[in-house]
């Protein structure tokens, strides 16, 4: 992103027209993402209502506020992006208008009386302006697709694919050149591949896969003077069957990804790819790549190739069932794969050597709750389980990296351009954060000037047994940095890798696709040359742009081992830049319906009360997620209590100043749900009560005399009991509120019995 005719005011000092994108706020004010990074700039209410969510503009700071934050005035409104605005269609006092579901927008839109379609009044419509909003009017639109009732099953999902511009529907041609391809692999296929079918190749999933696309095998082999593995991975060749700029490739590229929601998926191929042709099914004939790897005792790729070839899965395993052979060779899962058995434990050696290896490299392993959502057939959350990784989980992952890392290699050692997954340690700002954390929660440890994936480890390790051991994990892994896609290698921090890529899933990511097409060129001793994607100029300026703010580029970049021109680099950066922004679309859709899904369930609990642990501390208060259930919600400062808070951003808490207590990371809580907002994915609690023990240390810390039971500070009731007892008589003030309380129980009662 950049800033475009920078000037400075000589009398005040403040930047003078400066670029960024609209970000609204319910309740209308808003702000502008600065292209440059800096500081937000807030825009009141009156700045906002001839702009709109997303717009990009230009601004000119016209002032600070107390705490130094600058607020702007909108200058120019220099691109309005064609997204579309969904929300409800309403009929009032004879007026028709979409209230947007995205409060962001800020504005109700007004609909002509002939341009509301089909719609009814109720429905959930999309919605194209034809006007745009100005400061003495309301944007205008028509209807442009219903999608129906607002409690239809699935129009969560529905509202988030437009919401966030997810690619949901096949182009003509892309659906007429997935029918033209054959049902099965073909005679000629087989052409310059070697034959695996007598391979006992396996693919291991989930129980709701779908698509398979990945196979491996295991065999003891030796390697060099010492006993190691012969350890196959085996990737759908989607590369064969989808070509360079055909119709289905310039879909998947704008896709980029798979984007997977509770009981729906939406591919990135068509399905008679991604569940037919391109998928490992049992017992039939498919293309695959395979990455074949000698892997010595101490868990070290010794030596690898990549071939071309045509395998027959043996077996459609889960991992369940896998899990249950390694802990019972002798049980009834063992029995049923008899002729199987023999080859998953030497997948489980060969995964143990890996792991040393892992542990040994310092990568990063974090013991994180994944969750899975459990819908009825109405598409509603029945419940939330976590999801559990077995022997099983780990070994398919360990057997993926090192194929991953063994592209990369391929591909960084033949000096041709591609993409790598780039993950890069704390940023300097988050790398005093950090410290500042550690010192403060007297950890003893601390990270150096540049951090080695190690050091993070030997923390985690060195306060697992701590009380706040959950905290301070949940800090460690903050402090990084989202991973990317680029041309440019500079390692992968958290996995501890010199080069990383992904190779093992063509059938849902882009980026695997174009690994695939540049190993086949190197194989082939040619030159893999990019569809036409967005290349130097506006596209890519407009992608670089967007993805700024959320995507920060390789810091330590070293001199690339690269023969490519600066023009076809700058190609595989913007195909990188997009290919990492839509992963975070994806990633945000799922996000939302997973919000919203949660808000719905939620809605039927209002008023219960559970028990929870706080997982992020703010200025404005804490967030505590349910042990029951998984959710998250927020108890706002106002609700811990008659004293001040005070956010200690060295130690991620809030402190009492009166008492001391503290809600930090890893406390624990019991909260009432008290407020559900389902526009706003938004889930509010309270404290049931404060928690004594907390209260208790906290006084004692303080020094400060408690004279409650076990410490706990009297309250005021209590002390008013204790003056009627000793004979005292109370003021008037509590005789006042003594019958204003009597009162409203009698009121109470008279309400219960006309029940």
């Amino acid at each position: 992103m950049y800033i475009k005719n920078i000037e400075r005011n000589n009398s005040s000092g403040l930047l003078d027209e400066i670029e960024g994108a609209i970000q609204g706020h319910r309740d209308g004010h808003g702000y502008v993402a600065r292209d440059d990074g800096e500081a937000d700039i807030y825009l009141p209410p009156n700045e906002m209502r001839a702009v709109l969510h997303r717009d990009r503009v230009r601004v000119r700071i016209v002032r600070h506020d107390r705490k130094g934050r600058p607020e702007g005035r909108v200058v120019e409104i220099i691109e309005r992006p064609p997204h579309p605005i969904i929300g409800r269609l309403l009929h009032e006092s004879g007026v028709w208008l979409v209230a947007p579901e995205d409060k962001r927008y800020g504005q109700d839109v007004l609909i002509p009386k002939g341009a509301t379609g089909l719609a009814k009044a109720g429905q959930v419509v999309v919605v194209e302006l034809t006007e745009p909003p100005s400061l003495y009017g309301q944007p205008v639109g028509r209807v442009k697709e219903v999608l129906g009732e607002i409690d239809d099953p699935g129009m969560e999902i529905e509202i988030a694919v437009r919401k966030y511009g997810v690619p949901h529907e096949f182009s003509d041609g892309c659906i007429a050149q997935a029918r033209s391809l054959p049902d099965k692999v073909r005679p000629q296929d087989h052409r310059k591949r070697v034959d695996l079918t007598d391979v006992p190749l396996v693919t291991i999933d989930g129980e709701d896969a779908r698509d398979f696309d990945d196979a491996v095998y295991c065999e003891p082999a030796k390697v060099g003077r010492g006993k190691g593995w012969r350890l196959l991975v085996a990737i759908a060749d989607v590369s064969h069957y989808v070509e360079t700029g055909s119709p289905i490739d310039v879909d998947a590229y704008d896709r980029a990804t798979s984007v997977y929601f509770p009981r729906r998926v939406i591919p990135m191929l068509p399905e008679k790819l991604s569940n037919g042709l391109c998928s490992l099914n049992p017992e039939v004939e498919r293309l695959c790549m395979v990455c074949d790897m000698l892997i010595t005792a101490t868990g070290d790729v010794h030596a690898y190739q990549f071939y071309p070839a045509v395998m027959w899965s043996h077996a459609r395993m889960t991992y369940t069932e896998v899990a249950a052979i390694l802990a019972n060779t002798r049980g009834p899962e063992a029995a049923r794969r008899k002729d199987l058995v023999p080859h998953f434990l030497n997948l489980h050696d060969v995964y143990r050597a890996l792991l040393k290896a892992r542990n040994q490299r310092g990568a990063v392993d974090f013991d994180t709750v994944e969750t899975q959502i459990i819908c009825d057939e109405n598409g509603r959350i029945e419940q939330i389980v976590p999801r559990v990784r077995n022997d099983a989980h780990k070994l398919i992952e360990e057997a993926m990296l090192a194929a991953n890392v063994c592209a990369a290699d391929y591909i960084q050692e033949a000096q041709h351009p591609g993409v790598f997954r780039v993950h890069e340690g704390p940023t300097p700002e988050k790398k005093e954060i950090l410290r500042g954390y550690l010192k403060a929660m007297a950890v003893g440890m601390t990270i150096s000037d540049d951090p080695t994936p190690g050091e993070f480890q030997k923390i985690a390790l060195a306060t697992k047994d701590r009380p706040d051991a959950q905290q301070i994990s949940t800090m460690l892994l903050r402090s990084m940095q989202q991973a990317i896609y680029t041309p440019i290698n500079s390692g992968h921090f958290g996995l501890a890798y010199d080069a990383y890529t992904h190779f093992t899933s063509p059938i849902r990511r882009y980026p695997d696709l174009l690994v695939h097409r540049v190993i086949k060129a190197i194989l082939a001793k040619e030159r893999y040359q990019l569809p036409v994607l967005p290349t130097p100029g506006e596209a890519h300026e407009k992608l670089a742009r967007r993805l700024a703010s959320r995507v920060a580029p390789p810091t330590q970049k070293p001199k690339p081992r690269i023969a490519a021109s600066p023009r076809e680099m700058q190609a595989w950066e913007a195909a990188g830049l997009h290919c990492s922004a839509n992963e975070r679309r994806a990633d945000e859709a799922s996000r939302d319906v997973e919000a919203w899904l949660k808000c719905k369930y939620m809605r039927d609990h209002l008023g219960e009360e559970y028990s929870g642990v706080v997982t992020a501390a703010t200025s404005f208060g804490i967030f505590v997620t349910l042990d029951a259930m998984y959710v998250e919600g927020l108890v706002h400062i106002t609700e811990l209590g008659g004293e001040y808070f005070k956010f200690d951003e060295a130690r991620q808490e809030l402190r009492g100043e009166r008492t001391g207590i503290r809600y930090a990371i890893g406390t624990r809580l019991r909260v009432q749900v008290s407020r559900v907002d389902l526009d706003g994915r938004k889930i509010d609690f309270r404290l049931v009560r404060e928690d004594e023990e907390l209260v208790a240390r906290a006084m004692k810390d303080k020094g400060a005399p408690t004279g409650g039971r076990e410490g706990v500070p009297v309250k005021a009731s209590a002390k008013r009991a204790a003056k009627k007892a000793a004979g005292k008589k109370a003021s008037p003030l509590d005789a006042a509120k003594a019958g204003a309380k009597k009162a409203a129980a009698k009121t109470r009662a008279a309400r219960k019995s006309r029940r």
